[in-house]
């Protein structure tokens, strides 16, 4: 179902894909609208359990494109760095495709605060509280992984 990577010789393993995708800090969805058309989107996200979570109001383009087609991609560029003598990139990336889904109850406000602590750490306490007073006005999508694979070109 899922093609095999052009450059095997720079495929990382999946712990190797595992630490990228726990240590960048966006991504970029993508979907596909209900005209057809392929919609990217960079966002925040946190890698958990296995699965991606990412927040989003409770409408709007996304949700209305996965409701249409829950087959979604996900991308994240780790570190980057130009070699312009050689006419080069080195780079760190992943490449997920998974089905989306909108998650609740406690899955829900789990991924509320594995956000809070990927991204602000050292206000867990406040976190909390922010979870507890605004999880119910926050959409959070579950992207299932079906398929994902780590690409590294070194320095």
């Amino acid at each position: 179902m899922f093609k095999a990577m052009r450059r095997i010789d720079r495929q990382v393993s999946t712990d190797a894909t595992i630490e990228i995708l726990e240590k960048c800090e966006y991504g970029v969805l993508s979907v596909v609208n209900q005209e057809s058309y392929p919609y990217g989107v960079p966002l925040s996200y946190v890698y958990k359990d296995g699965s991606i979570y990412f927040h989003c109001a409770e409408e709007g383009y996304k949700l209305d494109s996965i409701a249409a087609n829950s087959n979604v991609s996900f991308c994240v560029v780790g570190r980057k760095q130009s070699v312009p003598e050689k006419f080069t990139t080195c780079y760190e990336s992943v490449i997920v495709f998974g089905q989306a889904s909108q998650v609740e109850g406690q899955e829900k406000r789990e991924a509320l605060l594995a956000l809070v602590a990927k991204y602000a750490p050292d206000h867990m306490e406040s976190g909390k509280k922010y979870v507890q007073n605004s999880g119910d006005k926050t959409t959070v999508i579950k992207i299932a992984i079906r398929h994902m694979t780590g690409k590294v070109r070194p320095q």
